[in-house]
């Protein structure tokens, strides 16, 4: 089939990449005209593990290509996807502009029929929206269908050519044969292609991210009151997630969750609410936890120093939201990193990937290392703030020779605890038994 996708972000980049990778014809088309230069000379602009390998080979095979054309993209696809940004205003609620400042461009463009599929995260109505923006400047056949994509960063191509469900939005039968047709590749062991209408779709990427996020922020509650009473967080989550009503993932504590979807869906959705009259108390509470955790380490660490950072140096392990990803928006270790600079300290900081952005962000107010050793030089205590492989095996003797002493904060529970004891490290994770080692201060 012949695809076009409008937007070469993340979401834009996977879905044209993945969609030709099962032989469809498929044209991304960007704005961004170096970006697209870069594109087309083989540059990948997003770290996501499996996606290079599948963008080189269809490149090379004549099935993805890159335009600034948006004219040549809507006459290139029979299904167009609209993979656009929509960024949070500061009430939480999706800014639309790119979204129906395209679909008004494409009803300037359109000449016969066409599948337009809003692939952005969009609030319920966009669909509508987007054909009403459409019909300014188009009276003929087009159908306007809702298709919210649940790519999780860091494995976004095995979501996308092995979904758990497709979920489409729309009312034509048109429309439904050519997806059902689009989409049969990636649905032949049996998972579900589930139609629906428009604002059932919208409305259901919205729920199933605040889910997500009302489960993290619970554990994350749970943890606070492990810490309190003495319990283990580890211990209460097995406990919790062998009951198959309430499932094993997204049970694991740590310092709040980040990204692009959790934290700005969890406030389009309450937004979306409050337009309708209905305060949706869980997301207020959610959103009230998951910042405030993601600065208890920081009070941990304010707690063993006794609130004296000044001239204090660490080092930090992980910088990107979460592990696999470079993606370090809403990412709790720039809002503990940014605590610690306030307080007076210093901080080294190594990610395998994210650095280039931080930087790009905080510019040279921390040291960049080259690698996870490298960090530790001279540190008083060592951070853990993503869960990176890497970082979970790490050689300890070199750790310990390097910090100026022995000490560890872990936000993501990362060590083992009684490990982390034998070891003589200070150690203090995530809703567990705190470790109280004597220090070695004639290091």
């Amino acid at each position: 089939m012949r695809i076009t996708v409008v937007g070469t972000g993340y979401v834009g980049l996977v879905t044209g990449t993945c969609l030709a990778e099962t032989g469809n014809d498929v044209c991304c088309v960007d704005i961004d005209r170096a970006k697209v230069e870069k594109l087309r000379s083989g540059v990948m602009p997003i770290y996501e593990p499996g996606l290079e390998k599948l963008f080189e080979r269809n490149q090379k095979e004549g099935r993805l290509s890159f335009t600034t054309s948006l004219s040549e993209g809507v006459e290139h696809g029979e299904i167009i996807f609209l993979a656009l940004p929509t960024p949070p205003g500061e009430d939480g609620s999706a800014d639309l502009r790119y979204v129906l400042g395209v679909a008004e461009q494409i009803g300037g463009l359109l000449q016969d029929y066409k599948v337009i599929i809003d692939k952005s995260t969009v609030p319920v109505g966009t669909a509508e929206k987007v054909l009403r923006a459409i019909r300014l400047r188009y009276e003929g056949d087009v159908d306007v269908v809702s298709n919210p994509e649940f790519l999780r960063e860091g494995v976004a191509v095995e979501d996308f050519l092995k979904p758990d469900r497709i979920v489409i939005g729309t009312e034509s039968e048109r429309a439904r044969a050519l997806l059902t047709e689009l989409y049969a590749p990636y649905v032949r062991q049996g998972n579900p292609i589930l139609f629906m209408d428009e604002r059932s779709a919208e409305l259901t990427k919205y729920a199933a991210n605040a889910f997500l996020a009302v489960k993290i922020s619970f554990m994350n509650e749970m943890a606070q009151l492990c810490e309190r009473l003495g319990a283990d967080v580890d211990q209460v989550r097995r406990g919790i997630g062998s009951d198959e009503r309430i499932g094993k993932r997204f049970l694991f504590p740590g310092i709040g969750y980040g990204g692009s979807c959790f934290p700005k869906d969890v406030k389009a959705l309450m937004y979306s609410a409050e337009e309708v009259g209905y305060p949706f108390r869980i997301l207020e509470a959610v959103t009230q936890v998951n910042e405030a955790q993601k600065v208890h380490l920081v009070h941990k660490i304010r707690r063993y120093y006794a609130g004296d950072l000044q001239g204090k140096r660490f080092a930090v392990w992980g910088l990107a939201f979460k592990p696999n990803t470079d993606d370090i928006r809403e990412a709790p270790a720039l809002e503990i990193i940014r605590e610690l600079l306030e307080a007076g300290a210093e901080v080294a900081a190594y990610d395998p990937e994210a650095m280039s952005n931080v930087r790009g962000v905080l510019g040279e107010v921390i040291h960049y290392s080259e690698t996870q050793y490298d960090c530790l030089q001279g540190a008083d205590a060592l951070i853990v703030a993503t869960e990176w492989n890497e970082f979970r095996t790490p050689d300890f003797e070199r750790v310990l020779q390097a910090l100026r002493e022995p000490v560890v904060f872990d936000g993501r529970n990362v060590f083992d605890l009684d490990q982390m004891q034998k070891r003589g490290f200070h150690y203090e994770s995530i809703g567990r038994t705190l470790v109280n080692q004597p220090l070695n201060l004639a290091k």
